[in-house]
């Protein structure tokens, strides 16, 4: 259990674009910083931080949260881990028990796992240090390959003792269940016996973005035809291989540093550049690059090289992953090693300097790469030449941006000798027909049941009418509960004064001596909370709601205090003054809880005019419309307050 003083000094030292920052490629703008949303799919940033309160918001998407949510959404946390991780990277000490067989029963299955591939990865790492087997086979076979110790440690490098389940007993005897063991595919299952997946094999342990473990990729060291010379734990709730990057967890500062990622193909090519001084690279560790794994590069960087070996029969059977990468918007260049090296054979054999040399000096963009390598086997063939255009017009044509495009028809008209209009027509032809494609015309006959379905929304809307005015009252109190506003009053010597009054005190007093309740249920919490913190003599500030406890109101304060836009401070330098909400505080305060009235008295007017209707004797209809009448007045009272056409 974290105390109350431990949470409040992580939440107080957690800087929200430190945190976000490790995770997303995010950039200053004015007093905020915007990036790519990582929840969703977006090649436009709407995703912002917000450092002055501590908050993230994406306008794309709707999710928002604190620091303790940006890592509990994003690392699939639960609240105690989030804590523990913040604390970690700030350095602020929590203690704790260290957890009993029991205790560790009693975590849920996914922090189960995450704790089982923790275990698995110190007992591979202890074996290859500690252990007889592991010094003799598995660190020999690592320091071939010119690994330094340092290295090896950094990676978490580790290997499995060649024995039928010499990790599931010591995992078992640890107090790990045994579920969890197969449930990562650490332990395999089968007639009723239990086996090691890694036995006699060296390890690469795979980490998420914040360092965890959550699988790993073994190597058989014997020549025996008879076993896979990869293995790779199978997907769990913790480890989805089409969304993971190998080293990416090592790589991603540099990454942001560098503004580009080397994208190698094995385990042994990430840890081989790293050693070599190279730490923007990250590997697909032998899977064809997914959708989800280019999103992940694109969080920190726009740029993208991929660097292959000498074989181009390889390369051409990549290029389907490379359009997918060029439909994410992002540049890619190639770089072709020489025949017989890859990027771990170039880095063991080259000093550092001269392996970025060559990787600068060799890098070239894709298409024009795809075109040289491809033109090649047209041999003046006038047939293939035609099938080449299309096809290089084709990758031509997934780039999202107009001007990339045009660039890269003149630089392949040039190189295929073709006219620059012959390949802007075939590229037009394939825009035109993609926007036919993805904006089909509806069918005549499923036009009505369209309209039905409006009809029907529209009214769910018009259930709750006051939603806007609850809503910006709210927004008030937690934008502006503790700002001043001032009124004037005239004191025993009939003379005019200023009172100031606190936003929020004018509010959950003027509401509620009406007795007025919110329709909104997470409104009237809030609202409840303003009104019992000025009973005790304070009134709560916005970062109270950020870090509430619960998660709705939480959740709802931060989507009230955000907004996509922010004024330019160009406009402060040329002297341009604009008026701000603050400036016309008391103005806005007070209509809004003349409107928030106003729709409360409409709605009581209807549903009394329904009671009218329905009442079954002279004596309770003449009540009802006194009522009415009395309704009738204190909304026309209301009206004239906020300067509206009054209609008798």
């Amino acid at each position: 259990m974290i105390s109350p003083e431990t949470i409040s000094a992580i939440f107080e030292t957690a800087r929200i674009e430190e945190v976000i920052g490790d995770f997303v490629n995010i950039k200053k703008r004015g007093v905020n910083y915007i990036g790519l949303c990582p929840f969703h799919n977006e090649k436009t940033p709407s995703f912002t931080v917000s450092p002055s309160k501590g908050i993230y918001k994406c306008f794309g998407c709707g999710k928002g949260g604190n620091s303790v949510n940006f890592i509990m959404e994003h690392e699939r946390y639960s609240y105690p881990e989030a804590l523990k991780y913040l604390a970690k990277k700030y350095n602020i000490e929590i203690e704790e028990e260290e957890q009993t067989p029991e205790q560790l029963q009693a975590l849920d299955e996914q922090e189960g796992l995450y704790f089982v591939s923790t275990f698995a990865q110190k007992y591979f790492t202890e074996n290859l240090f500690k252990k007889d087997e592991g010094k003799a086979i598995g660190l020999t076979y690592f320091k071939e390959r010119d690994f330094t110790e340092s290295t090896i440690k950094k990676f978490q490098l580790g290997y499995g003792i060649d024995k039928w389940d010499d990790f599931t007993q010591q995992a078992l005897s640890s107090g790990y269940k045994i579920d969890y063991l197969i449930k990562t595919g650490l332990t395999i299952s089968k007639e009723n016996k239990h086996y090691d997946r890694f036995r006699g094999r060296v390890l690469f342990p795979i980490h998420n973005l914040s360092g965890k473990v959550i699988g790993f990729g073994g190597r058989i060291l014997s020549s025996e035809k008879s076993k896979a010379k990869y293995v790779n734990s199978p997907e769990s709730d913790i480890y989805n291989k089409s969304k993971v990057l190998y080293g990416i967890y090592f790589s991603r500062n540099a990454i942001i540093n560098k503004n580009n990622c080397f994208l190698v193909e094995g385990y042994t090519d990430v840890i081989s550049l790293h050693q070599a001084g190279i730490e923007n690279v990250v590997a697909s560790s032998g899977t064809s690059l997914t959708t989800d794994q280019i999103k992940l590069i694109k969080r920190y960087t726009p740029n993208i090289t991929i660097l292959y070996d000498g074989d181009e029969a390889g390369v051409k059977a990549s290029f389907r992953g490379i359009d997918m990468i060029l439909e994410e918007g992002m540049n890619v260049r190639i770089v072709l090693f020489p025949e017989g090296e890859d990027p771990d054979s170039y880095a063991r054999n080259n000093h550092a300097s001269e392996v970025q040399e060559f990787i600068s000096k060799k890098a070239e963009d894709f298409i024009s790469f795809k075109t040289n390598l491809l033109i090649k086997e047209t041999k003046n063939d006038p047939i293939k030449k035609a099938a080449l255009i299309k096809e290089i017009v084709k990758t031509i044509a997934l780039i999202p941006d107009g001007i990339y495009r045009s660039v890269y028809v003149k630089e392949c008209g040039s190189i295929m000798n073709v006219p620059e209009q012959t390949l802007m027509n075939e590229l037009n032809r394939i825009l035109r027909r993609k926007f036919r494609d993805k904006n089909k015309i509806t069918r005549p006959e499923e036009a009505p049941e369209q309209e039905e379905y409006k009809a029907e929304k529209q009214i769910d809307t018009d259930l709750y009418e006051g939603e806007f005015q609850e809503r910006d009252i709210i927004r008030l109190l937690l934008m502006y509960g503790n700002k001043e506003i001032i009124f004037e009053e005239i004191n025993e010597d009939n003379q005019k004064i200023d009172v100031p009054v606190k936003v929020a005190n004018f509010i959950v007093k003027d509401i509620k001596s009406d007795e007025i309740y919110f329709q909104n249920a997470t409104y009237q919490l809030i609202f409840n909370e303003y009104e019992s913190a000025i009973e005790k003599g304070f009134i709560p500030d916005e970062q109270y709601f950020i870090n509430h406890a619960d998660e709705k109101i939480s959740q709802l304060t931060i989507e009230l205090i955000s907004s996509p836009y922010e004024l330019s401070p160009n406009w402060l330098k040329k002297r341009i003054l604009v008026k701000t909400e603050k400036d016309r505080l008391k103005l806005l305060v007070v209509s809004s809880v003349l409107s928030f009235k106003a729709k409360k008295v409409d709605k009581m007017i209807i549903d009394n005019q329904k009671e009218i209707q329905k009442a079954s004797n002279d004596e309770d209809r003449i009540i009802l419309q006194q009522k009415h009448i009395s309704l009738k007045n204190i909304s026309r009272d209301i009206n004239r307050k906020l300067s509206r056409i009054i209609i008798k």
